[in-house]
């Protein structure tokens, strides 16, 4: 009872401030359907500043596959927006609502609408980032090796690996082969996590790990952008293995990549705790710095940025750390 109360009022805390902003900020433009299939929506989050094309990233948010929702990303947007960066958060449908094909091929519709169509809404249709977190991803990690097999291959697509300048996974599971025992002893049933991954016939198509190292996906490896992977050490939702993996992957054949290890950060903690202590934020800076490389202007309002305030008191935060499912 008393881990319920605390998750509450935990919420509750948070989500005054950031449901407002949600739901009455002029910066955020809520469900812009991008398909025709259920949850094929996006909301965009926009600067305030509207001086010239600004970058974007797509944000894919986790949720185990099951309970991903696009407002997750709320605060991420909502922070990034305040750097005048343009972020879209794209939903996309859940099991038993679809399955990992139905939720990869969401997320490249959400991506084609973005690379097409956001200079509509003030961003520069090349200069965006695709970023994930947890499940998030791992689809969109599909998503983008899915994306450069079929260019290398000479097949007619909607967007173009080359719109995204870099792609940034945050707590990811990327080989299939290793979770899935892993997720049963926590309690994501081998049973369910087989349906969500349409059997283990399907695991090699949706383990971008294992995926890279085919050599007739040579060609696509050389179309990669720029791969970083972020993860805590202290993840058992997620061990850090798992970008350590993937990022020696990618290096074998020729790609781009690095991993950040964050020492004693866990699976939430990167994507939520962190941020809603305030003040700094190594992640937030290094995304940041990426996607304003070259732009002095812009590092320049970065570096004098005020510290972000703290939204929740660090005692609940704490707490929550050790009553979270993840």
């Amino acid at each position: 009872m008393f881990a319920f109360m605390l998750r509450q009022f935990r919420d509750n805390y948070i989500c005054e401030e950031l449901a407002y902003c949600y739901f009455f900020s002029s910066q955020v433009r809520r469900s812009i359907v991008y398909g025709d299939q259920p949850r094929n929506r996006l909301d965009l989050y926009l600067p305030t500043n509207t001086d010239g094309p600004k970058p974007v990233v797509v944000f894919v948010t986790g949720g185990a596959w099951i309970i991903g929702y696009k407002a997750w990303g709320s605060l991420l947007g909502l922070q990034l927006a305040e750097r005048d960066i343009i972020v879209a958060c794209v939903d996309y449908r859940n099991f038993p609502q679809g399955t990992i094909s139905d939720m990869v091929k969401d997320v490249s519709q959400g991506v084609s609408f973005v690379c097409n169509l956001i200079d509509r809404f003030g961003g520069d249709p090349n200069r965006i980032y695709l970023m994930g977190q947890s499940a998030g991803a791992h689809i969109s990690a599909c998503v983008l090796l899915e994306q450069a097999i079929k260019e290398s291959r000479g097949e007619s697509t909607t967007w173009s690996v080359s719109q995204i300048k870099a792609y940034f996974g945050l707590s990811g599971g990327y080989n299939l082969f290793n979770l899935v025992d892993h997720f049963h002893n926590r309690g994501l049933y081998r049973s369910i996590f087989l349906s969500i991954m349409e059997g283990e016939g399907s695991f090699e198509q949706f383990s971008p790990e294992v995926r890279i190292k085919d050599p007739r996906n040579r060609e696509a490896a050389s179309l990669l952008p720029p791969i970083k992977l972020f993860h805590g050490t202290s993840d058992y939702s997620i061990p850090s293995d798992a970008s350590i993996n993937l990022v020696e992957s990618l290096k074998g054949v020729g790609a781009e990549a690095e991993v950040i290890l964050y020492e004693g950060k866990s699976h939430t903690d990167l994507f939520l705790q962190d941020p809603l202590r305030g003040g700094k934020d190594d992640l937030f800076d290094h995304v940041v710095s990426v996607i304003h490389a070259g732009n002095e202007e812009a590092l320049a309002k970065d570096a004098s940025a005020p510290p972000r305030k703290r939204l929740v008191p660090e005692i609940l935060l704490r707490l929550a750390r050790h009553i979270s499912p993840f």
